[in-house]
């Protein structure tokens, strides 16, 4: 009797548990739903406050937009049918576990994946180049073009504020005028920490200065990105460019690991590459420069690097081809860079005058100070990688 009565009392408790186990399940799943919900309306209407600013442009043509505002619509409704299944989804059940769940989110994050199609990006991006151009010579003698700037800057605003939702750390340690050097680290399969860094310094310091920044040579073996490149301010790395742009006074960002920073692989992230032969110190030497250190967190997760080709690579005069959990799988759909939550941290200015532009000749000195600046990046790094609670919300 005694043993009938424990068994019943020990099935009570095993429902009470399970019952408890699945509301706090469901009331985690709701939250998640709801943010993930909010996330979508979020993203549609930046998407469509960036296409009505481009409208709005009175230097491109109307007809260069017939069917986006379609492209949106499109988008919207799809953006409403990745809520109303997950809203559908049945409540979580103790006895499946969590399998039923972790295959609805892989469901869903395979739709997302597809929310931006193929055809959106480039009716957007052709609307964009191709948009009615008067003929400007607000050239500099690197190419760069305000007008076309002025003209691709919301997209690059949208990847800024809402995309990347980028957090700017130690904007006074950037010099409201005169020169100086921002050497960061190198992340993302393609170089898009480098326009993000040059976004922050405009949008949000007060000086709201350009910046140009260095990019390597594979860059310009893709079509029409060397043209692209130039127009938005970027100039082909070389000592004697760097040193042109600083000798005018200029913002001028380098990443010293090259292509060994965005081509690392995933488990290696954040962990700074070697910093070359101290070009960039002795850069500073040279033209009295500061430099600025600067760690960029959230890169690294925007195009995952799960293997590498450099055989495949070699045809198409690339460094590497990357192999990501989207690229080539999703085909050119496989380039767009998952939304991570990014921090870009300036540090204290360091400066090299006390050596003098004859220092640049006492390599084991150049590799001293490369070493410390490398260094005081990777702490940079570390230090923000510690505060940060979330890959996506930071």
């Amino acid at each position: 009797m005694s043993d009938t009565k424990e068994s019943n009392v020990h099935i009570l408790n095993t429902k009470l548990m399970e019952q408890r186990q699945q509301e706090s399940l469901n009331a985690i799943y709701k939250k998640l739903s709801t943010q993930l919900e909010t996330r979508l309306d979020n993203i549609e209407g930046d998407l469509k406050r960036v296409v009505t600013k481009l409208e709005s442009h009175e230097k491109i043509q109307d007809t260069q937009y017939e069917g986006i505002e379609s492209l949106v619509d499109n988008i919207q409704h799809r953006l409403k049918k990745v809520v109303e299944d997950m809203r559908q989804e049945t409540a979580f059940d103790p006895k499946k576990g969590f399998s039923r769940h972790t295959k609805v989110f892989e469901e869903q994050i395979d739709r997302l994946r597809h929310l931006l199609s193929l055809d959106t990006f480039k009716d957007f991006l052709t609307s964009l180049w191709y948009g009615k151009f008067t003929e400007s010579f607000e050239f500099d003698d690197f190419g760069m073009d305000v007008e076309f700037i002025s003209k691709v800057k919301p997209f690059f605003d949208f990847l800024y504020y809402n995309y990347w939702r980028v957090t700017p750390l130690g904007l006074p340690n950037i010099p409201a005028k005169g020169q100086a050097l921002i050497v960061s680290n190198h992340s993302g399969t393609l170089p898009y920490d480098g326009s993000m860094i040059c976004e922050a310094v405009v949008n949000d310091h007060p000086s709201r200065r350009n910046v140009r920044f260095l990019v390597e040579d594979f860059v310009y073996h893709f079509p029409f990105m060397g043209t692209f490149m130039y127009r938005i301010g970027g100039v082909r790395a070389s000592q004697e460019n760097a040193e042109r742009l600083l000798e005018n006074g200029n913002l001028v960002v380098v990443f010293p690991e090259g292509v060994k920073g965005i081509g690392k692989h995933f488990k290696h992230r954040y962990r700074l590459q070697r910093f070359g032969r101290g070009g960039f110190i002795k850069l500073a030497m040279k033209t009295q420069s500061p430099i600025i250190p600067t760690a960029v967190i959230g890169a690294e997760e925007i195009h995952p690097i799960i293997y590498k080709s450099t055989v495949l690579a070699k045809p198409l005069h690339l460094p590497y081809l990357p192999i990501t959990p989207t690229l080539p799988a999703l085909g050119p759909l496989g380039l767009i860079p998952l939304p991570s939550k990014w921090s870009i941290i300036f540090g204290e200015p360091i400066d090299f005058s006390q050596y003098g532009p004859s220092a640049i000749n006492d390599n084991l000195l150049v590799n001293k100070l490369s070493e410390m600046v490398r260094e005081k990046i990777q702490d940079m790094i570390m230090e923000g990688l510690k505060n940060r609670r979330s890959i996506w919300f930071g």
